[in-house]
Formats: C-alpha cells, structure tokens, sequence
C-alpha cells in the first residue's frame, strides 16, 4: 500500500503525522531543517521568529487537546516555550525519530493514481497522498516604496533583536502582531521610533478584568455576532478610550472584521511618546518619508511588516494561484489525495483546528482503503459543499481576509461534519 507523504514538521506537520500514526497509516515525513518545530525554531533559515515573540492565543486555549501546553507555562509562551512545547510533542509521541531531516521538496506532480515527490537532491518517490504543511511564513510579501527612498529596507521576517535598531531611526510599516510588537521593541531601543498604518484597528488587550482575553471570551455567554461585537467594541472602548488621542486612526470596521491585534503595549508606547504613529506612506525621498496627512519622519531604516505569500512553489499548480490555497474546510484539495494544514486563517486557537482537521485527514485517508462507500461520500462533500464559516462577520477586503474563517464557526462546522461521517475529532 503506497503511503502519506507529509511534507513539513512544524505543528501542522506534526499534527499529521501523530494522526495518522495513531491510525496506523503508513507515512513519510519530510523535513528541510535539522529538527521539528518550524517557524517557532528561530534558528531554522528563512524563520520570521524574533526574540520577543509570544503567542498571541493563552495556553489554556491554544495547546493541541490531546497535548496541552505545561501548567508551569505562563499565560502567553514566548517563542522558545512554544518550541519546546512542539519538540516535546514530537518526541512524546514518537515521531521525530520517523522525520527524514535536511530533506527540502522540489516538487509534487499528480499522477493518474496518486503523486510523485520530487526531493532537492533528485530523489523521486511516490505517494497515495500528499500533505502539504510546510507553512505560509517564509515568502515575504516586500512592497514596493513610492518615490526614492535611500535608506535601508527590510522585510521583518530578517529582524531576530532589538539590538538591531540601537541607534536607528525606525519606521515599521503595517500593523499585525509581528509589526507591532516589533514597534515596540523599536519604542525601546531605537534612537526614534515611528508606525505607519494605512487603516485604525481595535487593540485586543491579552488580559480582560485579570483573565486572558480568550479565556473570558470562552466563559461568557453565548451570544449573535451582532450583539457580540456591539459589547466588546464597548468593552474596548472602557478599557482602551480613544484611540484617535494617540494619534491613531478611528477603525474603519467593526471589532472582530480583522484578525485580533493582540497588543495594547502599543498604547503604551504611544502613550509615552516612545513611538510615534502615522497614517499610509504617501512618497519617499532620501530619507524623508511623508505621510498621506502631510506629515513627515526623517528614519534610516524602514522595516515592512507586511505579511507573507501564502505560496507553495513546488505543489503552486494544485493549490491555485489564489491569495490563499484552494481547500475544502482550508485542509481538503479538490485533487483526490492531497490536502494542506496550516493554511486556515482564524481567530481562534490554531492548534486545536490543526488537530481536528488532522484527525479527519487521517480519517478520510483511512476510509479509502476500508470504507471506500463513505471514502466517495466525504470526496463528492468536498467537491460539492460550501459552507458560510463566517458567522456573519464581515471580514475586511484584504489578501489576508479573502479566506479568513470565525474560529467558533469553523469548529462547530467541523464537529458536524465528523459526525456526518462518523468519525471522531477532539
């Protein structure tokens, strides 16, 4: 019987292979580093990690549920926990001795009766079934700067300390959690600091009345979206004031229309003068940047905060040319035998989605072989369903949003889907 190929052992790679495994499906599992964890490994070449990067998500919600995180953790692990956390993981259940290390993909073809993988060093091999789980942070997505700037430009996923804007003249342009925290660290090291935002946004705070946000959220009743978001915008309002008095821009969306910005150090950093925020860039010349309210800063570094192309060079031809991967429930390619994790953008826990549609990914694979009635069931819902996984949250018009699923909604949805087909999910 022709096996899985798992292509990448970060969490989602990780959680395959335990899936499958605990099956007792067949499966090789490729890794291009010299050891499990992915992107959390700040070692790994071509990693966006930096020293002062946490999970954005609490411990208590964000473990895998057939692992959680340790109780000694604290609220939100820092980067080397997380990877600890993984590379514990791996080894508790046996699969880091099953990785081939050192082994980057060049490509995957399809066959008439399944997929040839093709490694860097020339090596074929063949595979009933593919998981693609190799990541979405390691092609930066650099934009281009109007007019002439002439100072040093740098996407973040090269920025690991503070130490490095020691004596710079800053400017972080975009404002995910990444870009933010990196402003802060600039608030802290830099010689002056500023953040450019082309749009206002709602500052999540990470601890709501002394309780992690998505704890209290998880513990408070159950309510429509629309009266959810009018609460917490009001929460936000309470806990945060006016954002505009810090020079921000008012939100132009309703809280919960983007991905959470888990960062209200921000605030205090803007608060404190210790960084200065500013609107869309407007045009560059040597190293004035001015700022589409007339505004100007005079910085010698400006590092872009602006996301990543969620590409897969060498599988591009099956996953589709769209700013997100073609999948049914963001895991099930409309090709028989491929699937992806890792590629759902929610705002929920990642990890335990990574588990449940890794679960059903083993599941689906397990039924072609035994119980291929429902094997064919599961195949015509992936070609055939569409489900709203929006909860009626209407996502902002971004490349980042174009997929974007509510993270309740997805896993009530995923839960019905199981039972549907009487498998188990935790």
């Amino acid at each position: 019987m022709l096996d899985t190929a798992i292509i990448g052992a970060g969490p989602a790679g990780l959680a395959a292979a335990h899936a499958l495994k605990q099956r007792g499906l067949p499966y090789t599992h490729l890794e291009r580093y010299t050891a499990p964890g992915g992107l959390w490994n700040i070692d790994a070449p071509g990693s966006p990690m930096y020293e002062s990067a946490h999970f954005i998500s609490s411990r208590t919600m964000s473990g895998f549920p057939s692992y959680p995180m340790p109780d000694d953790y604290p609220d939100y692990p820092d980067h080397r926990q997380i990877l600890a956390y993984l590379q514990g993981f791996a080894r508790d259940n046996h699969l880091d001795q099953q990785i081939e290390y050192g082994t980057e993909v060049e490509r995957v073809e399809r066959l008439e009766d399944g997929y040839r993988l093709t490694r860097q060093d020339g090596r074929t091999t063949e595979h009933a079934h593919i998981v693609i789980a190799s990541g979405v942070q390691w092609i930066p997505n650099v934009i281009d700067l109007p007019g002439t700037y002439a100072g040093e430009v740098r996407h973040t996923v090269t920025y690991r300390s503070a130490k490095e804007l020691e004596g710079r003249r800053v400017l972080v342009v975009g404002a995910g959690n990444s870009g933010a925290d990196i402003a802060c660290d600039a608030a802290r090291s830099a010689e002056h600091a500023a953040i450019s935002l082309r749009r206002g946004y709602h500052f999540i705070p990470k601890h709501v009345f002394g309780k992690p946000s998505d704890v209290f959220a998880d513990e408070g009743p159950t309510m429509p979206m629309w009266l959810e978001q009018r609460v917490f915008g009001v929460l936000l309002r309470v806990l945060n004031g006016d954002l505009t008095r810090l020079g921000l821009q008012k939100p132009d969306h309703k809280v919960f229309e983007t991905h959470p910005l888990m960062n209200t150090q921000l605030l205090h950093h803007l608060g404190h003068g210790d960084i200065t925020a500013r609107p869309g860039i407007a045009t560059t010349s040597g190293t004035t940047v001015a700022f589409t309210d007339g505004t100007t800063e005079d910085v010698d570094l400006i590092l872009l905060a602006t996301g990543y192309h969620h590409a897969v060079p060498y599988a591009q031809d099956l996953v589709g040319d769209g700013p997100h991967p073609d999948f049914y429930l963001t895991a099930f390619s409309r090709h028989a035998g491929l699937y992806g994790l890792g590629f759902v953008e929610t705002n929920g826990a990642a990890y335990v989605l990574m588990e449940q549609l890794a679960q059903m990914i083993a599941q689906h694979i397990e039924d072609r072989g035994a119980r291929p009635d429902r094997w064919l069931e599961f195949e015509n819902l992936i070609a055939t369903d569409q489900p709203d996984l929006t909860r009626g949250i209407r996502f902002v018009d971004s490349p980042r949003h174009a997929g974007y699923v509510d993270g309740v909604a997805i896993t009530r949805y995923l839960h019905k889907t199981a039972k549907r087909m009487g498998w188990t999910i935790p």
